[in-house]
């Protein structure tokens, strides 16, 4: 059985919210028609409290988008998005919600990130969906949402490294840099993910 994975269609992702990817609402009835084609479809929801160390905010004469050392690794710095209870961090009212069996929530650990829809950045936690999928038998998942080139790639990765057939749905995705994420495509396919272009 194969699982769709749509990754973090929230308010804040789109056109007029605070990390908006551009062009980000035309992939909802993209999304909305590919759930029909599979037999389980979840979703994952990043859900920072306030403060969140990965917000440029935290970092007093750091600027939005910067990078900086963060706990052994390199950490972008974002606006503040996906506030726990605002109406930025809740799932577009467009998605369609019904064949949604789970919701995955990521990001709430206010110290670390966590791109991945499975683990933070520093794998240290679980989101629970490794287990969630492995105990309903599913070895083989399709990745859609935003962003492509982080959330996406990552819960696609890990998908990936824990024994899974992983692809990104191209169509049914979009990136913040296009030719990062074309970088890191490669670097997924390489891995043995794949990538349907169609």
């Amino acid at each position: 059985m194969k699982c769709l994975i749509i990754v973090d269609m929230q308010y804040d992702f789109l056109p007029g919210g605070a990390l908006a990817v551009p062009g980000g609402n035309t992939l909802i009835p993209v999304i909305n028609n590919l759930q029909r084609e599979y037999d389980l479809v979840v979703a994952t929801q990043d859900w920072h409290p306030a403060g969140h160390k990965s917000f440029a905010s935290q970092h007093p004469g750091k600027k939005v988008f910067a990078i900086i050392e963060w706990k052994g690794g390199s950490q972008t710095l974002w606006p503040d998005h996906c506030l726990q209870g605002t109406r930025g961090a809740e799932l577009h009212k467009d998605i369609d919600q019904h064949k949604i069996a789970a919701i995955f929530r990521k990001g709430m650990d206010p110290g670390i990130d966590s791109y991945s829809g499975f683990f933070d950045n520093g794998h240290l936690k679980s989101t629970g969906l490794g287990a969630y999928l492995k105990g309903l038998n599913i070895n083989a998942v399709d990745v859609c949402g935003l962003a492509a080139d982080f959330c996406v790639y990552f819960t696609a990765l890990d998908a990936l490294e824990l024994g899974m057939k992983s692809t990104i749905i191209e169509k049914a995705t979009l990136p913040i840099d296009a030719v990062r994420f074309q970088q890191l495509k490669e670097a997924f396919v390489e891995r043995g993910g794949e990538v349907n272009r169609k």
